[in-house]
């Protein structure tokens, strides 16, 4: 399985104007495209767009949450195959934590 490194990026809040491009749905996705093709140039692939919480301070000891609109763009990292990790051993007085099943022996037939 393949690795990927991943980018995060705000979406544009606000249309460009560009030659030929006249109503404001127009212009916000002409700067959406514009902010794809940039980081497309980079070797980015566009993924998702997703809309997330953010709280915020509001004041001096208020938050509020703000929802952000973000870019999500993936692109093949260094390594070549997927690698788990182990997980830490839990702290004493801590509940264990799930351990992934190793893969199945793809050699052996199935039992039934």
């Amino acid at each position: 399985m393949p690795v990927y490194e991943y980018k995060v990026v705000p979406a544009p809040r606000k249309g460009e104007k560009a030659k030929g491009v006249k109503t404001p749905e127009a212009r916000f996705a002409h700067a959406v495209e514009t902010a794809i093709n940039a980081l497309a140039a980079e070797g980015w692939e566009y993924l998702r767009a997703d809309f997330l919480p953010s709280d915020e301070r509001s004041g001096l000891t208020g938050t509020s949450t703000q929802w952000r609109n973000l870019l999500v763009f993936r692109r093949p990292g260094a390594g070549a195959d997927f690698a788990v990790r182990p997980l830490a051993a839990p702290a004493a007085g801590e509940p264990p934590v799930a351990q992934p099943l190793p893969p199945p022996d793809r050699a052996e037939a199935p039992k039934d």
